[in-house]
């Protein structure tokens, strides 16, 4: 005997099918919820390890991840810039903040901070072949004018290029400034102390400490800064390293260099005033 229907049975059997088919429903869309956020996850993870990979990399290529101090005098380091800047300078006259023949036929004036980084750059790559090919052969001189740009603090500029101007009354100011540029510290990282001016003093050679200290006091190399200062916003200058090229004796002009690592336009200016 077949079992008698009961419609009341059959509604529940039938709501029983429809809610487990809901719940089954509901229960894959919350995996697959799931495995896509698994997905997402390991997709920004991802994308913060190539990041960080980018970052270590740009922090070794500028430099920025080493040591934010300048080397400490004595050092392998220091004895190494200092070898580079006495090949670079070693018989060629200086007289105050003036390298070269003081006869020599063209000026080039050069304004810089001596924490500007682009200065260094410039110091670095560029101007050891134009000491080399135009200054060493009394061709040209290079006279050395301040300009605050990235040195944040006003009286540490102050006292740093002060500290290169003294160094010129022994008429060695050309060593300190290039020997501050090759032993630079990270920009705003507080490294100019007077024991980092110091120390650049003890490297120059022949300097005597004692002199140079004094000199520091003498109001001349303080009103030269300030002098610089005005020569250079007459100038229009807005930044640094800034040039003036021109007959010696004559009025200078303006030289805006399209690179700050490439000796050519340099050299071409050069040229075009000797010829002149």
């Amino acid at each position: 005997m077949s079992p008698v229907n009961d419609p009341e049975s059959d509604l529940t059997r039938k709501q029983r099918r429809e809610q487990a088919r809901e719940q089954r429903k509901a229960i894959e869309e919350a995996e697959a919820s799931q495995v896509a956020q698994r997905k997402r996850l390991i997709q920004l993870g991802a994308v913060a390890g190539a990041v960080v990979v980018i970052i270590v990399i740009i922090l070794i290529a500028t430099g920025t991840g080493g040591s934010k101090n300048a080397p400490a005098p004595k050092s392998a380091a220091a004895n190494s810039a200092l070898a580079t800047v006495t090949t670079m300078l070693q018989g060629i006259p200086q007289k105050g903040n003036v390298l070269g023949n003081p006869n020599a036929p063209v000026t080039m004036q050069y304004f810089g901070d001596l924490e500007c980084p682009f200065c260094k750059q410039f110091t670095v790559t560029t101007l050891p072949t134009i000491i080399k090919k135009y200054v060493r052969t009394g061709k040209l001189k290079l006279e050395y004018n301040s300009m605050e740009t990235a040195t944040k603090n006003p009286e540490v500029f102050r006292t740093q290029q002060i500290a290169a101007y003294a160094a010129g009354a022994q008429n060695l100011a050309w060593y300190y400034i290039e020997l501050f540029y090759h032993e630079q510290g990270e920009e705003d990282s507080g490294y100019v102390t007077e024991s980092y001016l110091q120390g650049l003093a003890s490297q120059v050679p022949g300097l005597n400490t004692s002199a140079w200290s004094e000199s520091r006091n003498d109001p001349t190399y303080a009103n030269q800064v300030i002098s610089d200062a005005q020569a250079a916003n007459q100038n229009g200058f807005t930044g640094t390293p800034s040039f003036l090229i021109g007959k010696s004796g004559g009025t200078l002009q303006k030289f805006e260099a399209p690179g700050l690592t490439e000796a050519g336009p340099f050299e071409a200016a050069i040229e075009k005033q000797l010829k002149a």
